[in-house]
């Protein structure tokens, strides 16, 4: 899939090709063969909360996208549901919140921060930095993910996260902190058009159904090991960085 917010706000088609048409070829090939499917979708197809809603998404709430990225997610979902319904296929879907750990694109908000540190380049930072998003590791995404797989209910859908919301801005100040630097050591920059303000996901059904728990619970613990592994892997993600960042740099971010 097409999952960066600012490549889709920048050019929606590939998004279109990829998240849409995309997903129609997979649903086609797995229909002729028989193959069970499971299709890993996006917490923000359902748009955003406000900043002071003691709110969270559920497998119930309406679907809301605002990005060319997630509006292309939810029609992505709802050629599975059609597929499912009309021609029986073994299908399952999962929305999960905002990750992060190793491996991770450098475009991405965490790894992007990281790397220009180590770089020596002083992090940007949208807007006010109020924006709220629900971290959760890679690895407690995938191990959700696997439950699914083996356990999850055919046609049913299931929310992945973790209880980990915290703001741009002091997601962005624990990051400098943890790498020696002053914690007001960034740069702000113009917000990102749309901006989505808040992301909460409730995962009682997943939690309830499977028996799935999140092992990465101490947000501050896994990003400082996501930070050593940024360093220490410096050869996996440096062919993409210099690119990632003329993009960044043409769009004024």
């Amino acid at each position: 899939a097409e999952s960066h917010n600012d490549n889709s706000i920048a050019d929606p088609e590939p998004f279109l090709r990829t998240n849409v048409e995309g997903t129609f070829r997979l649903l086609e090939a797995v229909r002729k063969h028989g193959v069970r499917y499971h299709h890993v979708s996006t917490d923000e197809v359902y748009g955003d909360l406000a900043l002071d809603d003691p709110a969270k998404f559920t497998e119930e709430t309406p679907y809301r996208p605002s990005s060319p990225y997630s509006s292309t997610k939810a029609s992505s979902d709802m050629l599975v549901r059609a597929w499912t319904r009309t021609y029986g296929l073994r299908a399952t879907i999962s929305n999960c919140s905002n990750n992060y750990g190793p491996y991770q694109h450098v475009e991405k908000f965490i790894p992007r921060q990281i790397t220009n540190i180590i770089d020596g380049v002083r992090p940007k930072l949208y807007g006010r930095g109020e924006n709220v998003r629900d971290w959760i590791h890679t690895e407690d995404h995938s191990s959700a993910v696997w439950d699914i797989l083996t356990k999850g209910r055919m046609g049913e859908t299931y929310l992945i996260g973790a209880n980990g919301e915290k703001n741009n801005i002091t997601v962005l100040r624990m990051i400098l902190e943890a790498m020696g630097r002053d914690p007001e050591d960034f740069d702000w920059v113009a917000d990102r058009p749309g901006h989505d303000r808040r992301y909460a996901i409730d995962s009682t059904k997943l939690q309830r159904e499977l028996g799935w728990r999140p092992a990465h619970t101490d947000f501050a613990e896994g990003l400082k090991q996501t930070i050593d592994w940024y360093v220490a892997n410096e050869s996996w993600w440096r062919p993409a960085k210099e690119a990632t960042e003329a993009r960044y740099r043409a769009q004024g971010q």
